[in-house]
């Protein structure tokens, strides 16, 4: 069998490296001159099934969260450095009354799952953070498990793997249409060479909708708009000695290192000012800036030197969508908010279903079938924070 890959982010990236995996022959196309160009390389990389109340989405994340483990195990193995994979965990803390309400009811759900989460004290999460702040009177809460990852360094280890392998990487080489043949599928790129393959996996991210429109087929996406959920903002601070070594979330601010020793750093109240059609406001930073140096001790918090404006891939009701298009099965779908999760585990899973033609129990309730004509879905709207549907 024969697979054409559409997009080298992360998702685009595992799925050819576990067909290739399996001794399918792949070709991968990629717009951009390099992997991880798009939402990959814009994303806060926290791997976590966390914020996900429906048993179904959260058992999905959880598997993702394995995966990520597996996979740098394997490397290491491998004799490679998983130096794309931080394994730190994930320290939440709350003050505000609100959020306090929500981490408590969050922290008992998540213990009777079974997802891996205990409670600390202030003083016992300074220990394990010492740079941190934390307040004397906070709910605090470690996530051991949870981990966050450099997504260029990820997708670029993956697609060498899969090059390894004998998968065809091509930089540079934009698709921009689909059309189905008797024998499989064509992808018609912008140079105008058409490539056919027996079945074409769209990893196309947030231009999943234009591709199947020739077929069409459609994916409802949340269409980036200034302040919507599908926008949000980051901050890289300076080079900095922070000693903060996995992710953190708080009240008003969320942290994580980011490679050359900086800080990549979230405040989700400022998203309201993401645009997709302007750079972000330079006095953002002196936000981005307050809310950190109030969450870090031991010395004058770093200077922020970019803000970016990042685009979530986010489908319409808020969750995955994997699968073959329902009325064309030469084409299967990999779209998800949850993309630097979920990757590692919906590309194998991907590559199973293509291998072998027997469906994924993990994959039951995220089928493009889902958007069928007629069918409602809610929407997901700004007031949502992401991930948590």
């Amino acid at each position: 069998m024969q697979c054409l890959v559409i997009g080298a982010g992360v998702m685009g990236a595992a799925t050819a490296a576990a067909l290739a995996r399996r001794g399918v022959g792949v070709t991968l196309v990629e717009a951009e001159p390099r992997a991880a160009s798009g939402t990959s390389g814009t994303s806060f990389a926290w791997v976590n099934a966390n914020r996900k109340p429906r048993p179904d989405y959260h058992d999905l994340n959880a598997a993702g969260v394995a995966a990520h483990h597996e996979l740098a195990r394997r490397a290491r193995d491998h004799g490679r450095d998983a130096a794309w994979f931080h394994p730190f965990g994930h320290l939440e803390w709350a003050v505000d009354p609100r959020h306090r309400a929500e981490l408590r009811t969050r922290v008992g759900r998540l213990m009777e799952r079974g997802y891996p989460v205990r409670w600390l004290t202030p003083a016992e999460a300074r220990s394990r953070e010492p740079r941190l702040r934390v307040p004397a009177d906070a709910d605090v809460a470690l996530f051991p498990e949870e981990a966050h990852c450099d997504p260029a360094a990820l997708a670029d280890a993956l697609l060498a793997e899969a090059a390894a392998l004998g998968a065809d990487v091509r930089f540079g080489a934009r698709a921009v249409g689909l059309t189905e043949r008797t024998d499989g599928a064509e992808a018609v790129l912008a140079s105008g060479e058409r490539l056919h393959a027996d079945r074409v996996v769209c990893c196309a991210g947030n231009g999943t909708p234009a591709l199947l429109a020739g077929l069409g087929a459609t994916v409802p996406m949340v269409a980036p708009a200034r302040g919507n959920a599908a926008m949000g903002l980051l901050a890289v601070t300076a080079a900095t000695d922070s000693g903060v070594r996995g992710v953190v979330t708080t009240d008003e601010v969320n942290l994580r290192p980011w490679p050359g020793g900086r800080l990549l750093v979230q405040a989700l109240e400022l998203d309201a000012a993401a645009d997709p059609d302007a750079a972000p406001d330079p006095a953002l930073g002196a936000a981005f800036h307050d809310r950190l140096a109030a969450v870090l001790a031991g010395g004058p918090a770093p200077g922020i030197e970019t803000v970016v404006t990042g685009r979530r891939v986010l489908p319409a009701d808020g969750f995955t969508v994997a699968g073959p298009l329902d009325g064309h099965p030469a084409v299967y779908v990999l779209v998800s908010h949850s993309g630097v999760t979920l990757a590692p585990l919906l590309g194998a899973l991907a590559a199973e279903e293509l291998d072998t033609g027997r469906p994924a129990a993990l994959l039951a309730g995220f089928r493009p079938g889902r958007f069928a004509a007629g069918t409602p879905f809610p929407p997901v709207t700004a007031a949502r924070r992401p991930g948590e549907q």
